[in-house]
């Protein structure tokens, strides 16, 4: 509320009076206080927080008896926000009393330039104000306030928009025509026609709002094979949400999402230095040992970073003495796959940068990485894109429904590879935590522009092609600090940073913090955990010992330390390393532990 709106009122009688003031009693009336429970003494109502970081408290307050306190943590910045109906083209002035750190307040919607105001520090109460006019056809803006990123709680109070009131907004009908499309064992599609005056969808499954979207289309995953679902759909605008929509019901189909069957049920997987030397010294196919399940090939890497021709090609016998011939490599491959093995081509890796920006990129990915298949008998695909492979364009905000070409042509190419070898077709991925993990802080380039647009990146990947995906095994090495589910940074090398890393995946997280855009867990059997072979392999070496306290807490609960996961996956698949040729160089170490470890 405005409490110094009176005192305005008697100085304007005053000076009417007097004769001097211009304004007609028509625009007097037209001006009002719009702001719904500005003062917070009605508690939240009227506002909307993030994340659950906003809460009414007694103390310290700048007028009345409450005032609103917000809590930034991680990468939510404790945003409140309402949204107003006003008049086109109209002056509105927006003011509030603020205390804290970095304190904003500011208007989005307004048809011509959104604005905002902040105060980078505050001890005590400080106002802020700015003002704007509405476009030609705006009804409708959104006052916010907001602190940044790691700083303390905040307070606001009497929080004003001022201004000619605009028409009520009403409460939009719901939905109708509501579909379920053809499931999948973990999936359901859904559709439904749109509502005028709807800027928004809620998505119940069961009696649980699950998703948040603003077009009519949405998918429900992260469910059970061979069960039935029940989903409504209800309208949102800034007068509420609609009744529910009359519900449809679907069932999962049978058997996990995902390609690859035959594995063991706790698996082995190593790349295989085919192409290249290093430190390590080369190793043939025929003397991989039988303790790895999946042996992926590295590298198929482009001829250029944009080309999408992807080219792989046996070490030359000038860099690796010792390679066998292509038909021995041939042949010894499929002695691995007759012992039930599976070989696959790993593209990418830190030298081979992949950006699909064209769909001609993408079809000559299908087409070269086909040809790669066919010539060696392969029986799938590594996505091993690191570096710069991919990006999100600003603006690219939502994990489910990606808008950069270099990630939308990618998913295109791998579904398409998928179709052409059907259900046998194993597919996995490795990417780097600041690709996955790191995307429960930021995503992008975030909202206002500025972080690294690769944070987060693999994310919408991940999400599209989850029932196509065999494993996902994350490098939990190479990596910096990341923020786990407790709200607290762990660090590699040890078993609280490989626990922290895949509670992440099994237990599902809020994208950059927005509640509404949560991704969803994967299957516990669809994860292996990455880690270096060696010493020499890589940053954040784990010692076997500390490998095996890691998977005793999440596949038992025990040995788990202080960090507390949101379950127990006895199914979890297993590890995966870089790499068999570091391994046989540190005299099998890490494949003699996971042969070793007690999984029942």
């Amino acid at each position: 509320m405005d409490r110094t709106r009176p005192l305005t009122l008697l100085l304007a009688g005053s000076l009417a009076a007097g004769g001097l003031l211009a304004l007609t009693p028509a625009a007097q009336a037209a001006d009002t206080e719009l702001a719904r429970n500005g003062g917070f003494e009605a508690g939240l109502d009227g506002w909307t927080c993030t994340a659950g970081s906003g809460a009414v408290v007694p103390s310290p307050v700048h007028g009345g008896t409450k005032a609103l306190q917000a809590t930034p943590a991680g990468s939510d910045n404790a945003k409140c926000s309402q949204t107003v109906a006003v008049k086109p083209n109209s002056t509105y002035t927006l003011s509030g009393w603020v205390r804290g750190s970095y304190v904003y307040l500011g208007a989005t919607g307004t048809g011509t330039t959104d604005v905002s105001t902040w105060t980078g520090s505050a001890p005590d109460w400080q106002k802020l104000t700015t003002s704007f006019t509405t476009g030609a056809s705006t009804t409708a803006v959104t006052i916010y306030t907001h602190g940044w990123y790691g700083t303390p709680a905040y307070q606001a109070d009497d929080l004003s928009l001022y201004g000619p009131g605009g028409d009520p907004v009403q409460l939009p009908a719901a939905p109708t025509g509501l579909t379920a499309g053809s499931p999948t064992s973990t999936s359901v599609p859904l559709s439904w026609t749109a509502v005028p005056g709807a800027t928004s969808y809620h998505v119940y499954q069961g009696a649980t709002r699950i998703q948040t979207v603003t077009g009519t289309t949405a998918t429900a995953t992260g469910l059970t094979a061979s069960t039935p679902y029940t989903f409504q759909v209800t309208a949102v605008n800034s007068a509420g949400e609609s009744p529910k929509s009359a519900p449809v019901t679907a069932t999962t189909t049978s058997g996990g999402g995902g390609g690859g069957g035959g594995l063991p049920a706790h698996a082995l997987v190593g790349y295989l230095h085919a192409s290249f030397a290093n430190g390590s010294g080369y190793t043939r196919m025929a003397d991989v040992p039988d303790s790895w399940d999946v042996i992926d090939l590295a590298f198929g890497e482009p001829t250029s970073v944009t080309s999408g021709d992807i080219r792989f090609n046996l070490c030359p016998a000038t860099e690796c003495p010792g390679v066998e011939s292509p038909a021995e490599f041939k042949a010894a491959i499929k002695a691995k796959q007759a012992a039930g093995k599976k070989v696959l081509i790993s593209i990418g890796g830190q030298n081979g940068q992949v950006q699909l920006a064209t769909t001609t990129a993408r079809d000559t990915f299908v087409s070269s990485v086909s040809k790669i298949i066919d010539e060696y008998g392969l029986d799938g695909l590594d996505i091993d894109f690191e570096g710069h492979s991919l990006s999100l364009q600003t603006g690219d905000t939502d994990f489910r429904n990606p808008t950069s070409p270099v990630v939308v042509h990618l998913i295109q190419a791998v579904k398409t590879l998928k179709a052409k070898y059907g259900a046998k077709f194993v597919l996995t991925m490795a990417p780097e935590t600041f690709f996955v993990q790191l995307g429960y802080q930021y995503y992008g380039s975030g909202p206002w522009g500025g972080q690294d647009p690769r944070a987060g990146a693999y994310l919408p990947v991940i999400h599209a092609l989850r029932d196509d995906l065999t494993l996902l095994h994350v490098q939990d090495y190479n990596s910096g600090s990341i923020m786990g589910l407790d709200g607290q940074y762990h660090s590699m090398g040890g078993a609280d940073f490989h626990i922290a890393m895949t509670d992440m995946l099994l237990t599902g997280f809020p994208v950059a913090g927005n509640t509404d855009r949560f991704f969803p867990p994967l299957r516990p059997e669809q994860i292996a955990i990455g880690l270096p072979a060696s010493t020499q392999a890589g940053n954040g070496h784990t010692a076997p010992a500390e490998v095996n306290k890691a998977l005793d807490c999440l596949t038992k609960k025990t040995n788990c330390g202080t960090y507390q996961t949101h379950g127990t996956w006895p199914s979890l698949r297993g590890l995966m390393t870089w790499s068999i040729n570091w391994d046989r160089y540190g005299q099998w170490a890490f494949s003699k532990n996971f042969d070793a470890y007690g999984w029942n």
